[in-house]
């Protein structure tokens, strides 16, 4: 496996050390000209907290007391990146990047520690789409150690954690806590590394370009009679090169309360959402709440969907990941060759080389 590792400054850890499993080489990439002056030096004395634009704070020792005003008081079309510190606390809000606020980063102090929560659904009347407690429609937006929660609840239908619709949009350390539809991954180029994603049904969900490496996929317990479904990717268009879920050394398990019920709630990897949906597994650990099949229809009324679609899966390990008994549609590969399986990498799916070293985040371009 080569293995490009690149050193995230952004880190509030005061060490920079990062080790490849499988290469003694780390490449130390210098942030680009989009970052301050200040993430050149590589002191490692320096933190976040002492060098970033605003600070929020519940206690009033910040600059704002939430994140909505310090969001507005950032500069809007900006070229270089500009960064709020958001302080541990429970902040109960509805976040908006807007269009305009690019290149904006928000830190916490930890997915444990920072909390960003709302509880919008569909059935108490949001539209799914406006549900989400976190949205970016923002380019270049960067999150890190945040949790983003919707509380909803299994038996309120659509309620979105985080909706990302805005270009090259990095969530790095993040949780991501819901039910259905927790992670609406709605549009555009996305990059996901080291996050913890939970849900039930299609918890993550859209037609984004999207790769998720080195996370933890956790299936909570569905309201009853329901199962879960990890992917619904929505890919419309056959030549539509800028849709798909790459999913990367990544453990799929059950939560604690789903693991009592894991033999009577079946959990499936994905459902085609579009007649192209593209999802690929690839490297993971699965769980053996998987069902054997591995993949579900969306409904009995779009079959035509199971031969334009593509769902694949390589290398994958674990007892929930074995191919014996998966469906037998036309749309679905056991991939074993592993040129084929590199087209859904980083490096080429999502051609992460050309923007990801800007940002700082630890990535590998390949298998």
């Amino acid at each position: 496996m080569e293995i490009q590792l690149s050193v995230f400054i952004l880190s509030l850890i005061p060490f920079f050390a990062l080790a490849s499993s499988t290469s003694d080489v780390i490449e130390m990439v210098v942030p680009s000209e989009d970052f301050p002056s200040w993430l050149t030096d590589f002191n490692p004395t320096k933190t976040l907290r002492g060098h970033a634009d605003l600070i929020v704070s519940q206690d009033g020792t910040g600059d704002y007391k939430t994140i909505n005003e310090a969001v507005a008081a950032a500069p809007t079309g900006s070229k270089t990146r500009f960064i709020i510190y958001v302080k541990r606390g429970t902040y109960k809000e509805i976040v908006h990047i807007g269009e305009l606020k690019t290149h904006l980063t928000i830190v916490g102090d930890g997915s444990d520690a920072t909390i960003i929560t709302g509880s919008l659904n569909s059935k108490d009347g949001t539209k799914t789409f406006n549900s989400s407690t976190v949205a970016i429609d923002g380019d270049w937006f960067m999150a890190q150690d945040l949790w983003i929660q919707n509380t909803a609840g299994p038996a309120k239908g659509p309620a979105v954690a985080l909706r990302v619709s805005g270009d090259a949009v990095v969530i790095y350390r993040c949780r991501i806590d819901a039910y259905q539809d927790t992670l609406y991954a709605h549009s555009n180029r996305q990059f996901y590394r080291d996050c913890f994603i939970t849900g039930t049904v299609d918890f993550i969900c859209g037609r984004a370009l999207a790769v998720f490496q080195n996370c933890q996929i956790e299936a909570r317990k569905p309201t009853e009679g329901q199962s879960n479904v990890i992917t619904a990717q929505q890919k419309r268009d056959k030549d539509d090169t800028n849709s798909g879920f790459s999913i990367q050394n990544c453990s799929i398990t059950a939560s604690a309360d789903l693991a009592p019920f894991k033999r009577m709630v079946k959990t499936y990897l994905g459902r085609p959402w579009g007649d192209f949906s593209t999802v690929v597994f690839m490297e993971c650990y699965m769980d053996d709440m998987i069902d054997a099949s591995g993949w579900t229809p969306w409904n009995s009324s779009t079959t035509g969907r199971l031969s334009t679609l593509f769902y694949g899966e390589y290398r994958n390990k674990g007892p929930g990941a074995n191919t014996s008994q998966r469906v037998d549609w036309k749309g679905f590969k056991v991939i074993t060759d592993p040129i084929e399986a590199g087209k859904f990498t980083v490096g080429e799916f999502l051609n992460g080389d050309s923007w990801l070293n800007a940002t700082g985040v630890p990535f590998y371009e390949g298998l």
